[in-house]
């Protein structure tokens, strides 16, 4: 029989397209309102793979992906969905976005994105959101799925998933190591 537990904590993260990229300060100060402040922040990356925003959001689409400093109950994913879905309510114009925020999160073995739109390999949630298997690191790096994005199984954005798990396992042996001493 398999006994419940507590989850261990996980690594949050936003991916941010923009269609007008002096927004970012803002996003990313509205996000470090919920998530904590940022630990590492990606590069501007070209969103080229897809033009499934430039009807709404126009051509030359910009991303950053963001990773928070403080580790979390990954059982929150669906509440960062609600609040990002809010935010991209409020940095819209017209009716239109003009940024469109992705949340997730990573762990030692997955990275998990949130939607609210159901498919075969989407796991609900709560609250009308699925979670998304996106990556898995198996055999010392990060492995692409069936129906991983292009833009995440490229290797900018892999080689940018593997320094933040590093960082992530760096902060759960520091964590043990307070557990630990703290039961002395």
């Amino acid at each position: 029989m398999s006994l419940p537990r507590r989850p261990v904590p996980v690594k949050p993260l936003v991916s941010v397209i923009f269609a007008q990229p002096n927004l970012e300060t803002a996003v990313f100060r509205e996000l470090a309102e919920v998530l904590g402040p940022p630990d590492l922040i990606s590069g501007w990356l070209p969103f080229d793979q897809t033009h499934y925003y430039a009807p709404e959001m126009g051509a030359g689409l910009q991303r950053r992906l963001a990773v928070f400093l403080q580790l979390a109950d990954p059982g929150a994913l669906w509440q960062w969905k609600h609040y990002t879905n809010g935010l991209e309510d409020r940095f819209s114009l017209g009716g239109r976005r003009l940024v469109n925020i992705d949340p997730g999160y990573l762990s030692r073995e997955r990275l998990v994105l949130a939607t609210g739109k159901n498919y075969t390999h989407r796991l609900y949630l709560q609250g009308g959101i699925y979670g998304e298997f996106t990556l898995i690191f198996q055999k010392g790096g990060w492995q692409t799925l069936p129906w991983t994005y292009p833009d995440y199984g490229s290797e900018p954005l892999r080689q940018f998933f593997e320094a933040v798990r590093q960082k992530y396992l760096w902060q759960l042996r520091q964590l043990a190591t307070l557990s630990a001493d703290r039961s002395k």
